[in-house]
């Protein structure tokens, strides 16, 4: 008569086992690693095939080995490199300018009813102006030197941080600060100790879509006016018809974005193993 409870007890963790270890084996870091690096494996092997096999001509479709001797040359001679550092001086610079002054205009629009009214609107007016339409404004007011660059990139990073932390700030738990402030934290001391903690996974959601869309804004940036970068280097390899070194600024860019995403990750488990 006690052997079938028993029994049906054991059994939901007999069941829930398969299912936890399917977890644990996705959720290890080497398997997220191979896993990440499978799909551009694939592609790179279906991008040789192609190419070795004459079904894309070569002037079209260079083959990864053109594009590596390509990186090797322009490294040989420096301009690689330069290239590359020009880029990601600007997209830090850009980055963190924008990111701060969203941050900023968040907490203002978050956190108060007049900021909300007051800017919101025009904000959201400023958003919908597509970037290339700022480029010629841009360069008249400040020239083709660095400072019209970063600041085109500074308002494609300021728009995913205001409007992602903003909404946050505003969907904060009321209960959660009616109650802070019954025990008299006001101001700084509220923020830090309710509504920060609560906005910190979107701060960082907001950081990364801002990130993203620096380097997105670096190339429309620097194909219009620029001497040096990797989206300089892409225009100049359109004029001269170099396919290959087309497809290594392309390749640059993607892992240059994703290492700073990966940084950026780093940065968001820590936060988040702190205040979450």
């Amino acid at each position: 008569m006690t052997s079938a409870p028993a029994q049906s007890r054991t059994t939901p963790d007999a069941t829930a086992r398969p299912g936890s270890s399917a977890r644990a084996f996705w959720s290890r870091r080497s398997v997220r690693i191979v896993g990440g690096a499978l799909v551009p494996l694939v592609l790179l092997a279906v991008w040789q095939a192609v190419t070795a096999s004459g079904l894309v001509p070569a002037y079209l479709l260079p083959a990864p080995g053109a594009v590596l001797q390509a990186a090797i040359q322009l490294a040989e001679s420096g301009a690689l490199w330069l290239h590359i550092a020009i880029s990601v001086q600007r997209v830090f610079l850009g980055f963190a300018v924008g990111s701060v002054i969203g941050l900023a205009a968040a907490a203002v629009v978050g956190l108060t009813r007049v900021g909300d009214i007051l800017l919101s609107p025009t904000l959201a007016a400023i958003r919908a102006i597509p970037s290339l339409a700022l480029v010629p404004l841009l360069l008249l007011w400040m020239g083709i030197g660095e400072d019209s660059k970063v600041t085109l990139i500074a308002i494609g990073a300021f728009f995913p941080v205001f409007t992602t932390v903003s909404l946050a700030l505003r969907q904060v738990d009321a209960r959660s600060v009616e109650m802070a402030r019954s025990f008299s934290l006001r101001g700084f001391a509220l923020f830090r100790t309710v509504q920060l903690p609560a906005v910190v996974p979107s701060i960082m959601a907001g950081l990364r879509l801002a990130l993203a869309q620096s380097w997105l804004f670096l190339v429309a940036a620097e194909l219009l006016a620029a001497s040096m970068g990797l989206g300089w280097l892409l225009s100049e390899s359109q004029y001269n018809g170099r396919v290959d070194r087309i497809l290594l600024a392309i390749v640059l860019l993607a892992l240059l974005g994703t290492l700073t995403n990966g940084i950026l990750s780093i940065v968001q488990k820590y936060l988040l193993r702190r205040w979450i």
